[in-house]
């Protein structure tokens, strides 16, 4: 039996993946690590030298000649690709526990001729496989105008220390809220002492395909039943958190968007970050504090760096707090101010202010 060509638009390709299809991306690894659909397999058809050396062929020489060597590289995997493909098809396992019999969903740039040569090799051994259509490029293109679409959050404020992101993941077990850590995502604190170790964050492309995908997820834009009844909460975060860029659509919804600013003693913040930063080396606190000389001002600093010397933490943090609080002043003048909502988490734990949060908006006029 002739098993057909097959091409998906973008929503219709992830709905498969959803139903447990294996998305296989045969871009070069280089590609890959730029940015990929999130959960994507890579399958690359070429390394990165051997896709370079096809596309100088193709500029200098002319298309056969690119596709010659192209022919040329893959001709000796051709069986090993369709025992991986086989394999790949056959070790499927659908929801009830039964085998799965869903179509490899296969990708490239564009959707032109790596995809559609693995697609038909895979068809040509018997295994069920279909193309994106446009490739990761319509993917991309479709997931952002997605980011145009409205969005109800509710973003959650508060001066550096607040222990945002520790209530943000302690709503995330209440029944019925939604979460999006963009922090999490970003793997990075948002601050000058945001990464310190050095963690390495993801691309800005692969950080709005995770966006995209944690977004639909939550159902955010009500593509299925039930609707959302809730907004989703989410960190009031600037345009650029540590090396990654938020899509502009979403940073001009965030900013948008009502903002509930958690309120906390100053004992409430030095607590926290003292808790966020106990355990890091004194040297790398240094360094971030030199790093905001200029903004702290020359003689904050030198009792910061006294304070760390003295392993007095407390300090240290009351003194960064001088520069937090005026970065945080600046960013609240792009908000509307009638968008902003002062809620009262003082001397509450993260636990604590999570639930007084749930309920605050519970009771809140918006969804009264």
């Amino acid at each position: 039996m002739v098993i057909p060509a097959r091409t998906l638009s973008p929503d219709e390709f992830l709905l498969e993946a959803d139903r447990g299809g294996v998305i296989l991306d045969v871009r070069s690894p280089r590609e890959f690590a730029d940015g990929h659909i999130t959960g994507a397999r890579s399958w690359p058809l070429f390394s990165d030298d051997e896709r370079a050396r096809i596309g100088t062929l193709y500029k200098q020489k002319s298309r056969e000649k690119a596709v010659d060597l192209g022919l040329e590289i893959i001709g000796p995997k051709m069986a090993e690709m369709a025992k991986y493909g086989r394999a790949l098809f056959e070790s499927q396992v659908s929801e009830d526990g039964t085998p799965g019999r869903n179509s490899l969903l296969i990708h490239c740039w564009r959707g032109g001729m790596r995809s559609e040569s693995v697609a038909w090799l895979l068809r040509t051994a018997g295994i069920p496989a279909v193309v994106l259509e446009d490739g990761y490029k319509g993917f991309r293109s479709y997931a952002r105008s997605q980011f145009d679409k409205k969005i109800d959050f509710a973003v959650l404020g508060g001066l550096t220390g607040s222990s945002k992101t520790d209530t943000l993941l302690e709503l995330d077990k209440i029944e019925g809220e939604s979460v999006i850590d963009l922090e999490g995502m970003a793997k990075h604190f948002g601050s000058a002492f945001g990464n310190l170790e050095k963690i390495q964050q993801p691309s800005t492309q692969q950080f709005s395909n995770d966006l995209y995908f944690k977004l639909r997820e939550l159902n955010a834009w009500n593509e299925r039943n039930p609707a959302r009844t809730r907004p989703i909460w989410i960190e009031n975060e600037s345009r650029t958190i540590g090396m990654v860029d938020m899509p502009e659509p979403i940073f001009t919804q965030l900013i948008a968007s009502r903002c509930f600013e958690m309120q906390r003693t100053d004992d409430d913040r030095v607590k926290h970050l003292v808790q966020m930063y106990g355990e890091i080396d004194i040297d790398l606190l240094a360094t971030a504090f030199n790093n905001i000389a200029q903004k702290l001002g020359g003689d904050n600093v030198k009792e910061a760096q006294k304070a760390l010397e003295n392993s007095d933490l407390a300090t240290a943090a009351r003194i960064a707090l001088v520069y937090y609080d005026k970065t945080y002043a600046h960013g609240l003048t792009k908000r509307n101010e009638t968008l902003r909502t002062d809620v009262d988490c003082r001397n509450l734990t993260p636990t604590e202010c999570a639930s007084h949060l749930s309920n605050f908006l519970t009771n809140f006029p918006c969804l009264k």
